[in-house]
């Protein structure tokens, strides 16, 4: 089952204690290097001019169908960042939206008729924009940021009834629920609409809620340092959207496996700069770490 995957591309600037670095970036680049080894990924987005041939090759040699990236006048959306040692906090430096910032995609007719669809983090009235072309999906997930929940909450609490999974981390729950304690926040943003919400805690994890349940999922303990952490929550989001279309059902066990496959491949991309260690993966890597994540869990997680 394919996955339409709306978002952006483009070149992120990178410091962090490890060095500095300007390369490929942006939701739907991590999302579809993810989701890829699961299920067909067809992305929507937009770059400019000055978009590097190679980096189209780099998505089009991994089965990537690029058919909806549009290319516009101007410049490519850029993004500067300086992480503190933490590796949590991020300071922007600069953002530069170019020819993202009016931007208003048209979906091509297979893309409407998807059954799978992800609505990276951009303005809920473009992620409605969007979904209002798909004809009849199965299952629409979608991310936010804190910046929507303060600037744009009445546009996104319309959309999340229309939404079946949302991605958030730890603090943008607590700022849309309104509270601080994440179990509460998670049960309250499921009494919002989406049937499941996921609340990324970094190193500390993923808490997945549903109407009836929640699941706890520890990060992979990573045995290298952190390299980058930029584009680990689309990451997680590619591989578990992944899971779920190459199953073609969603129940509590698939979700609960398609979260597990998330926290894997988010352990990976952290390991580089960039896309790199994504980019580089193999199914037989990710099987490996996967066996291994199980093992140190001493979890019965189920192959479904």
């Amino acid at each position: 089952m394919s996955i339409v995957a709306f978002g952006t591309i483009g070149y992120d600037t990178v410091e962090t204690q490890h060095g500095m670095t300007t390369a490929l970036g942006g939701s739907v680049s991590y999302f579809a290097l993810a989701a890829r080894f699961f299920a067909p990924v067809s992305i929507v987005a937009a770059v400019g001019i000055d978009f590097h041939d190679e980096d189209v090759r780099l998505l089009a040699e991994r089965g990537i169908d690029l058919r909806g990236l549009v290319r516009r006048d101007g410049l490519t959306l850029s993004w500067h960042g300086r992480y503190h040692e933490d590796m949590r906090t991020c300071d922007t430096v600069s953002l530069a939206f170019n020819v993202v910032a009016d931007f208003t995609p048209d979906l091509l007719p297979d893309q409407q008729r998807a059954d799978y669809v992800f609505l990276a983090n951009v303005s809920p009235d473009l992620q409605r924009h969007v979904l209002d072309q798909v004809a009849s999906p199965r299952v629409v997930a979608a991310d936010t940021m804190n910046h929507w929940i303060a600037n744009d909450r009445a546009a996104l609490v319309q959309l999340l009834p229309r939404i079946d999974i949302l991605t958030l981390n730890d603090e943008e729950a607590r700022m849309l629920s309104g509270e601080h304690n994440l179990v509460k926040a998670g049960r309250a943003i499921v009494k919002m609409g989406p049937d499941t919400v996921l609340v990324k805690r970094d190193e500390q994890g993923v808490l997945q809620f549903s109407k009836d349940t929640m699941f706890a999922v520890p990060a992979y303990p990573r045995f290298e340092e952190v390299i980058d952490p930029t584009g680990a929550g689309n990451t997680f989001a590619g591989a578990f959207m992944g899971y779920i279309a190459r199953r073609g059902v969603v129940n509590e066990s698939v979700v609960r496996t398609a979260v597990v496959y998330g926290c894997v491949l988010g352990s990976f991309v952290v390991e580089d700069f960039s896309v790199g260690s994504i980019a580089a993966l193999t199914w037989e890597d990710i099987e490996l770490r996967y066996r291994a994540f199980i093992k140190l869990t001493d979890s019965h997680y189920s192959r479904n």
